[in-house]
């Protein structure tokens, strides 16, 4: 996918996410920040020409060390390090009985901003890198 494309669906998922109420819709901001964090990197990523358009991450847990490494050497260690901890937010507060749901969209809500503010600042790499370790 291209990375305008991507942008565009991370902007319209948190468009839709900041209109719902953490204390009752925090499982929807749970889940939607996921989905906008994986378009925010895919955006970030493809645009830079780390990883190639027909690739994108949908999980950290299915990102390899080394993947990890160079992502984050590249670009940010900010992207996969966010990702990662609303995924690991999520499953006691949208499949689970945590009661603190609404204090939990928040922080996912902060995170999302934070991965979306340095998202629109990597620009292009240097040839070195890309093609130092390139797999994907």
């Amino acid at each position: 996918m291209m990375p305008a494309f991507h942008r565009r669906k991370a902007e319209k998922v948190t468009r839709t996410i900041l209109g719902l109420d953490p204390a009752t819709d925090h499982e929807m901001i749970i889940d939607g920040t996921m989905i906008a964090a994986s378009q925010w990197i895919n955006y970030a990523l493809h645009r830079a020409g780390i990883t190639r358009t027909e690739f994108d991450i949908m999980h950290a847990y299915f990102v390899t060390g080394f993947e990890r490494q160079y992502y984050a050497l590249c670009a940010s260690p900010v992207l996969i390090d966010s990702l990662e901890a609303i995924e690991t937010i999520r499953p006691q507060h949208v499949r689970g009985m945590a009661k603190t749901g609404p204090a939990a969209a928040r922080k996912t809500l902060a995170i999302l901003a934070n991965l979306k503010k340095t998202a629109l600042k990597i620009g292009k790499v240097q040839r070195a890198y890309r093609t130092a370790g390139q797999t994907r």
